[in-house]
């Protein structure tokens, strides 16, 4: 057993301090994307000849073509006029009526219920189910 010394004088080598500089970065492969909501560019005309041309407008013509549709022909019916007179007959709508007639899914028809009719239009909804098991909508008055 050889005992050693308590002080020992060894000194490590230390390396200099290099100047901190930032390590050498590859390019980037992202590519910039335009916000939601920001205005799109406008294309490029394909044809040199249609560019020449100058717009010229008709006279005689509307605006635009909701103008034009709108004064000869009957608005549309939406689908929340829809399923509100199917709501308002006095045997009420099924939900499986309503789907058909709207093409919604009954989860979207229900919320639709729940929150547009009730909620924001301030209607009162009874909800029953027949004998078959169906649930039944119908707007009390």
């Amino acid at each position: 057993m050889t005992k050693e010394s308590s002080t020992t004088t060894e000194t490590a080598a230390v390396a200099e301090k290099a100047a901190p500089v930032a390590p050498e970065q590859a390019p980037s492969t992202k590519t910039s994307k335009a916000k939601k909501g920001a205005p799109k560019g406008k294309k490029a005309a394909k044809d040199s000849k249609a560019a020449a041309k100058p717009a010229a407008k008709k006279e005689g013509k509307p605006a635009s073509k909701k103008a034009a549709k709108s004064d000869d022909a009957t608005p549309r019916e939406s689908k929340k006029a829809t399923v509100i007179e199917m709501m308002r007959r006095k045997e009420g709508a099924t939900l499986a009526e309503i789907a058909k007639a709207t093409k919604w899914l009954n989860h979207s028809i229900r919320g639709f219920i729940s929150g547009s009719l009730t909620k924001k239009m301030g209607l009162k909804v009874e909800s029953t189910k027949n004998d078959a098991g169906e649930r039944t909508y119908r707007i009390a008055k």
